[in-house]
C-alpha cells in the first residue's frame, strides 16, 4: 500500500519504518529540512534501538523515502497518517493548534479522496472535528480515521511489529477494508484487529495510559508504606502479582513516572472531565501521588546529610525518564537534579544516551560523564534514577574505591541491600529499609552521614 507519513518525530519514523518492513511504500514528510536531510543519511533524530538499521534497511529497498514538499507525499499516497506533537496547555488539556495546521494542509493539497488516519493521542471527538474541518467547502470527500498508536520507548519496533492488539476507530466500511489490508500482516500472526466508533479509539488510548499509571502510583504509594511499616515491597510485589488478576506489569515501585505519554494523558483526560463537569477523583490522586513520589530521592538524600546538601556531591546515575530512551520529559532524575541545585549541591551526571537532551538546559549547573564510575568520582552521594543495563553490573568494590562517600540511593530497587551493604555502603531504595555496613535491615537510619560546617 501507498503511505504517507507527516511527522518525522518518534511515532511517524516507528510507524513508517515498520509499514515499510511490512511490505508497504512509504513517504514521510516533514517541513524540518535538517531532519529530512539527516533521516536519508541515516542520522535519526531520536533514540529506539534498532530504528536506525531498519530506516537504513528500508531506504536501500526503496519502501521508505523521506521529503519535505507535502504535496509529492499526498499524490503518491491512499492512506495518510498524521503523527505529531499534540503538548498540553497549561491546563492540561491537549494543545491540537499543530494537527489543524496539517489538516488545513491536507484540505489545500489533496486533489484525490484519502483516508486521513490520526495515529496522535487526541481528545475523543476529535476525529469528528477533523473530518468536518478537512471536508469543509471542498470538492474532494476525505475520510477519516482513528488509529491510536501503543508503542513504549525501548520496545516501539516490536510494539507495532508485534502488538497485543491494533485499534482502529472507522466510520465507514471502505476506511475499514483499507485498514484491514495494511493491518494484515498483523493479523496473520494472530494480533486482534478491533474495530470501533472514533471516539471508542480515542478514549481508548487515554483510558490505557491512564490505567497503567494509576497502577504505578498505586504501587508507589504501596511502597512508602511498606517502608513505613518495615516491610518489603519487593515481597509484596511477589505476593500480590502471581494474583493473574493482577500481574506485574507496570508495578514495580520507584521514583514516579515520566516521559511523553503517562504525564500528559493525566492531565489531558482530567482536563476533558472538567470540561464535562465529570469529576476524575482517581486519576487526580494517581497524579498527585505521581508527582509527590518524584520528590523521594531528594528527602532521602536530604535526610542522610542531616538537611545539609550545600557543596556535597552527589553523583546521578541515569537522566531518562526510563532505559532505553533519551526522552527526559518529566523524568524524576531532573526533578531531583533541580532540588539538589537549589540545595546548593554539586552534580555530576551519567547517561548513556540523554544527556545531550539536556545539557543545554543544565549548562554550567551540572557536570556530564560518559561513564559511571566517573560520575561518582569522589562523590559523597550516589542516585540511581534510570535502570541501564550497565548498572545492572556494578563493581561495587570499585564503587566504594570511586567514591568518597557512602551513602547510595536506588531509585529503581535494582540490588539487595545486604550485598550493597556489605560493600560499606548505606544503601536506601524504595519501599524497603535502608542497609548499614553491619546492620540489620530493620536498622533505622538515624544518624547524619555530614554534619554542617
Amino acid at each position: 500500500m501507498n503511505i504517507a507519513i507527516v511527522g518525522a518525530g518518534h511515532v511517524g519514523l516507528v510507524s513508517g519504518v515498520c509499514f515499510a518492513e511490512t511490505g508497504s511504500e512509504i513517504v514521510c514528510f516533514d517541513n524540518d529540512r535538517t531532519t529530512i536531510e539527516n533521516l536519508r543519511n541515516g542520522i535519526v533524530p531520536v533514540y529506539e534501538p534498532g530504528l536506525t538499521d531498519l530506516i537504513v534497511k528500508n531506504q536501500k529497498g526503496g519502501r521508505l523515502k523521506f521529503t519535505t514538499c507535502l504535496i509529492q507525499a499526498l499524490e503518491q499516497s491512499e492512506i495518510i497518517f498524521i503523527a505529531i506533537e499534540t503538548p498540553q496547555r497549561g491546563d492540561g488539556s491537549a494543545n491540537l493548534d499543530n494537527l489543524w495546521a496539517v489538516v488545513d494542509k491536507i484540505r489545500e493539497a489533496a486533489s484525490s479522496p484519502k483516508l486521513v488516519v490520526l495515529k496522535n493521542t487526541v481528545p475523543a471527538g476529535t476525529s469528528q472535528r477533523v473530518y468536518e474541518r478537512i471536508n469543509q467547502d471542498s470538492d474532494v470527500m476525505h475520510s477519516v480515521a482513528s488509529n491510536p498508536e501503543f508503542l513504549s520507548r525501548g520496545t516501539a519496533l516490536k510494539d507495532a511489529l508485534q502488538p497485543d492488539r491494533v485499534v482502529c476507530g472507522v466510520q465507514d466500511g471502505k476506511s475499514e477494508q483499507l485498514l484491514k489490508k495494511l493491518y494484515e500482516p498483523q493479523a496473520n500472526i494472530g494480533v486482534p484487529i478491533l474495530f470501533m466508533e472514533w471516539e471508542s479509539a480515542e478514549m481508548t488510548k487515554y483510558v490505557a495510559n491512564c490505567f497503567l499509571a494509576t497502577k504505578l502510583s498505586f504501587i508507589n504509594e504501596m511502597a512508602n508504606m511498606c517502608e513505613a511499616l518495615g516491610a518489603d515491597i519487593n515481597d509484596v510485589r511477589q505476593g500480590i502479582g502471581h494474583d493473574q488478576r493482577i500481574g506485574f506489569e507496570y508495578f514495580t515501585p520507584g521514583v514516579g513516572y515520566g516521559g511523553p505519554c503517562f504525564p500528559k494523558d493525566m492531565r489531558a483526560l482530567k482536563a476533558l472531565a472538567r470540561e464535562k463537569q465529570m469529576p476524575m477523583r482517581i486519576l487526580e490522586a494517581a497524579d498527585y501521588v505521581n508527582e509527590d513520589q518524584k520528590r523521594v530521592a531528594f528527602n532521602k538524600l536530604e535526610k542522610a546529610f542531616n538537611g545539609y546538601l550545600k557543596n556535597a556531591t552527589i553523583a546521578v546515575w541515569g537522566l531518562a525518564f526510563k532505559p532505553e530512551t533519551d526522552d527526559t520529559r518529566e523524568a524524576p532524575a531532573l526533578v531531583l537534579i533541580n532540588q539538589l541545585i537549589e540545595a546548593g549541591a554539586i552534580v555530576r551526571a551519567y547517561d548513556r544516551e540523554a544527556a545531550d537532551s539536556v545539557e543545554g538546559e543544565l549548562q554550567d549547573r551540572v557536570e556530564f560523564y560518559n561513564d559511571p564510575y566517573d560520575a561518582a568520582m569522589n562523590a559523597d552521594a550516589l542516585a540511581i534514577m534510570t535502570d541501564w543495563r550497565e548498572i545492572y553490573s556494578t563493581d561495587f568494590a570499585k564503587l566504594s574505591r570511586t567514591m568518597k562517600g557512602n551513602v547510595i540511593f536506588d531509585g529503581r530497587n535494582l540490588f539487595e541491600p545486604h550485598e550493597v551493604a556489605a560493600s560499606g555502603f548505606v544503601y536506601s531504595s524504595v519501599g524497603r529499609q535502608t542497609s548499614f555496613p553491619g546492620f540489620t535491615p530493620q536498622t533505622v537510619m538515624s544518624t547524619a552521614v555530614h554534619e554542617p560546617a
